[in-house]
Parts: C-alpha cells; structure tokens; sequence
C-alpha cells in the first residue's frame, strides 16, 4: 500500500516545485506554440524546459508517495543537485532564447523569455531554502563546492555541444580533437556526478579525492589544448562573413568562450582538489 505524503505538497519547498513544474510548463507551450525552428540552440532551450518540468514532477511524485525514502541514493543531494543544475540551464536558456529568436513583435517568444527568468528564481528559491534548511548543512558531494564545479562543467559542455556544427569540424584533425577533449571530459564529469549520487564511491579501493584531483589536472591540460587548438583552426581564412545575423560563424566564436570559460572552472577545481587532498591533511 502507498502511503501518501500530503504535507510534502504545502512546506514551502513543495510549493516551490509545483511552481517549477508550472513555469517549465508554460514556456515550452508557449515556444512550441510559437512553431519548431530549426535550430541546436532551439532544440536545446527546449530541452532545458521539458526536462527540468519532468524532473521537478518526478521529485514531487517521489516525495508525495515516500518513494524518495526508498531509492539507493542521497536524495537531498540529488534534488540540490538538481535544483543547482536547473536554475543554471534556465539562466543559460533564458540569455540564449532571446538572443537568437526573439524580436519586438514576438510577444510569445519574450513571455517564454520572461517565466524563464521566473523558472531561474524560483529554482534559486529551492537551493536558498535546501541551505536553510533544519539540521545543518547539506553533506553531499554535490552540493559542496567541488560538486558545483562538475555541474557547471556539464553544463558548459552541453552549451558547447550545441554550438558544434559537424561539417566544421568532420575533416579537421584539430577541431576533432576538441571536439574529443569536450567529449571525453563531459562523460567523465557525468560519471563522477552517478558515482557520488548513487553513493558508490564505497567501491573504489583507492582514495576518490585523489582520483578527482589527478582527473581535474588531466582535463585542465586537455582543455588549455582545445582553447588554443579550436581558435586556431576554426577560425583560419574564415574572416566574419557580411551580413552576418547569428551565421554559422558566431557559433565558432561561442565554443570559444565556452571553452574558456570551462577551462577557467576546471582550474579552479583543480585548486580546490588539490588544497582538499595535500593542505587540508598536512594541517591534520
């Protein structure tokens, strides 16, 4: 039998989530009413709706019936995590949306842009409200500070991903190995975010911390390749075409500095990694 769980829906981080669902809800309508628009960035403002609407559903679902006690993982670090991951995608969304597909008459498309921007405050609220929460300090590795690192890395890398375009780099040696480096490094982020949700760092028979901090320098140094290598060769004889109004060619100018922005989060997470592995047991 299920037991039900109806004061999960009226604390106020259960109010918060049904106004998650709602908001996500009514900007992918209100961009899908608008018509499909051939586009990675399209396809990926959209994807960021739906999936942060199902997902903040699956919680309350899962917290309304007390499955969420049951399940194999830390679930307040899941759902911190995931309201992290959440108000980041939907601020990310809420730039890109605008910028490629809105314009003064477009009335649909700025609604979305607006409860976009009220999806990203009112997943800020939830993560405001996990910190305050009674009982201290969320513990999990997701939502210290090395655990944010690795949700911003993926996210980076997803924006990144949708700004690739194949037939760039298909026959250019350096431009695929940028595009191996972006690869390589997203997956490895995403495992470590599975292993330490699904608490199965118990498993390793070496030190995790030591592990993340060797990952971290090795990413780092593939990563300083790809934001000297992808320039380079992305943009040699390929001046800005004229017109250009969001051309293929500023997808290229957007990986560049996604790239550098990524680089400068895995190095501060290198630092980190290494003051938690070397500092923190010196001072023991």
């Amino acid at each position: 039998m299920v037991n039900l769980d109806l004061r999960s829906l009226t604390l106020p981080v259960g109010i918060i989530r049904m106004l998650e669902v709602v908001l996500t809800c009514i900007s992918f309508s209100l961009v899908a009413s608008a018509g499909h628009v051939l586009s990675t960035h399209w396809d990926w403002c959209m994807f960021t709706w739906c999936f942060c609407c199902f997902f903040s559903l699956f919680i309350l679902i899962m917290e309304f019936t007390r499955f969420s006690a049951k399940v194999p993982i830390s679930w307040d670090d899941f759902t911190t995590a995931f309201a992290m991951l959440a108000a980041l995608m939907c601020f990310t969304s809420s730039i890109i949306y605008p910028t490629f597909f809105t314009c003064p008459t477009c009335y649909r498309q700025i609604a979305a842009t607006v409860i976009s921007l009220l999806c990203f405050g009112v997943y800020v609220g939830e993560v405001v409200l996990a910190r305050l929460r009674p009982g201290g300090e969320i513990s999990g590795f997701l939502s210290t500070v090395p655990g944010l690192l690795k949700i911003l890395e993926t996210l980076v890398a997803c924006i990144i991903f949708t700004s690739l375009d194949p037939a760039r780099f298909s026959f250019n040696p350096g431009l695929q190995w940028c595009v191996a480096v972006y690869s390589l490094c997203f997956i490895f982020a995403l495992v470590i975010i599975f292993l330490t949700v699904g608490q199965l760092l118990s498993l390793f028979p070496f030190s995790f911390d030591k592990l993340l901090t060797v990952y971290n320098i090795l990413a780092t140094m593939m990563y300083m390749t790809a934001m000297v290598i992808w320039p380079l060769y992305g943009f040699e004889n390929n001046p800005r075409p004229i017109p250009c109004s969001h051309c293929p060619w500023d997808d290229l100018v957007v990986v560049t500095f996604m790239t550098v922005i990524n680089l400068v989060i895995y190095i501060l997470d290198t630092i980190y990694s290494i003051k938690v592995v070397f500092f923190t047991w010196d001072e023991e």
